[in-house]
């Protein structure tokens, strides 16, 4: 008997196109996979069990099965965005349990690509952590339960990493995509602005914040950004020679970066040398303001997005963020500083091609009560362990996590690649190569086959 579970999004959707396995056999695989592991993982916060095999059943009839390019797919979604029936609790117990009228628009397109929403992914209380944790639950890597899955998409990377589902919706507004999908072992790709709708929170975060995929496989990274950006999916073309500038230098000051990470992008690199790619040593020329723009913006959004909730109902580290944050709103809202950071990095961009550096700083931290603990403690964390993708939401610009190597725990490890607005198909398209050079383990251990 074949089992759909831990098989990639592209994998199914062509059986199920092919009349090889139903829709709802495929979802009730992995909803049965789920009940098995996710009491040691805590990705979900919500799971939809009896609709999404309902839906899986109205999928199987579509006259247009045939050509759906995510027929039958179950997919998991980031609880901050909306799923028609169902509450959007965004992690906070200060947030109203009061069911959506309708899809979000990402929602509603992998819906209308034939994907199934099978549940709804736990995140720390209003996205602002890289870490997931609280009320609703602790998100671990699958690769190591002791250590968090990251954040705030963490519930979704950890549900793929498990195989609990093949491809997960998520967003990303300071790393919240590529940290946990560095921490888990899988693709996360933040698109340019404007390439997905994004609608997140209140204002996206000054427009920092981007929807996108979390996949095992850039093949389903590639095929779900295209969903989500309404686009004809394309393959990867004949190769062309990039120009690459590799860099391991922190962006921020007093931050460094660890041995394993530092090696694994170097490796990358050298890799794609030997693939033909034009590849030096070159780093961005950072502004030593970049850490303070980081966090007026970082916090600024919070506060935002806490306007209207009880603050008695939140968690201290998340008041204390949205109190720092209001004095900064009315100067993050020129956008003066996101433009300064354009205008300088955009010479070094017009000499290359893509930007390697590492994805993290370090390991992530361990799974622990991180949102019963102090506000600076939280942000050093962060901060320390992930200082090398909030300048990317800072210009609006395409960057990715791949995994690259494994830690010394036997953890993945991974890349950052970043490129110029528009470039998300070369990104994908050295991320493929890095994946064909060097094969990834797709699934943790922990979701082996049992």
């Amino acid at each position: 008997m074949t089992s759909w579970a831990a098989r990639t999004a592209a994998e199914i959707a062509a059986a199920v196109r092919e009349k090889r396995v139903t829709p709802r056999e495929v979802v009730a695989e992995h909803l049965a996979r789920i009940e098995l592991l996710d009491a040691r993982v805590g990705a979900f916060r919500h799971l939809r069990t009896a609709a999404a095999l309902t839906e899986a059943d109205e999928v199987a009839e579509r006259a247009d099965l045939a050509e759906l390019p995510l027929a039958g797919v179950p997919v998991a979604v980031k609880d901050n965005l909306g799923v028609r029936g169902e509450s959007t609790r965004n992690g906070s117990a200060a947030s109203p349990d009061t069911p959506a009228d309708e899809d979000h628009v990402t929602v509603a397109r992998l819906r209308a690509a034939g994907a199934v929403v099978i549940g709804l992914t736990n995140v720390p209380e209003l996205c602002v952590f890289g870490t997931t944790e609280g009320v609703h639950g602790t998100a671990r890597n699958p690769w190591d339960t002791t250590r968090t899955a990251g954040g705030s998409s963490g519930g979704s990377a950890a549900a793929v990493a498990a195989g609990m589902v093949p491809i997960a919706l998520g967003n990303d507004g300071m790393g919240s995509l590529r940290i946990p999908a560095a921490n888990c072992g899988l693709v996360g790709l933040k698109p340019g602005h404007g390439v997905v709708p994004a609608g997140i929170g209140h204002g996206d975060w000054f427009g920092m914040s981007e929807n996108g995929p979390l996949a095992t496989t850039v093949e389903d990274a590639r095929l779900m950004l295209s969903v989500l950006s309404a686009t004809e999916a394309a393959g990867p073309g004949e190769p062309v020679t990039r120009t690459v500038a590799l860099s391991v230098r922190s962006p921020l000051v007093g931050v460094t970066v660890s041995r394993p990470y530092a090696d694994a992008a170097r490796a990358a690199g050298e890799l794609l040398a030997t693939a033909g790619h034009r590849v030096r040593r070159a780093d961005p020329p950072y502004p030593v303001w970049l850490g303070t723009t980081s966090l007026a913006h970082w916090t600024a959004g919070t506060a935002v997005d806490a306007e209207g909730l009880d603050p008695r109902r939140l968690a201290r580290r998340t008041r204390v963020h949205a109190s720092m944050g209001r004095r900064f709103i009315d100067s993050v809202r020129t956008g003066v500083r996101r433009q300064q950071l354009r205008e300088r990095l955009t010479p070094f961009f017009a000499a290359h091609d893509v930007l390697l550096t590492p994805a993290l700083a370090r390991r992530g931290p361990a799974a622990a009560e991180w949102h019963k603990r102090g506000w600076l403690r939280n942000v050093l964390a962060n901060t320390n362990y992930s200082p090398l993708t909030p300048p990317w939401n800072l210009t609006g610009w395409p960057a990715m996590s791949v995994p690259f190597g494994v830690l010394p725990s036997g953890a993945p490890c991974a890349v950052q690649l970043v490129g110029r607005p528009g470039s998300e198909a070369v990104l994908l398209e050295l991320a493929g190569q890095l994946e064909e050079l060097r094969p990834w383990t797709r699934t943790a251990p922990i979701g082996a086959a049992r």
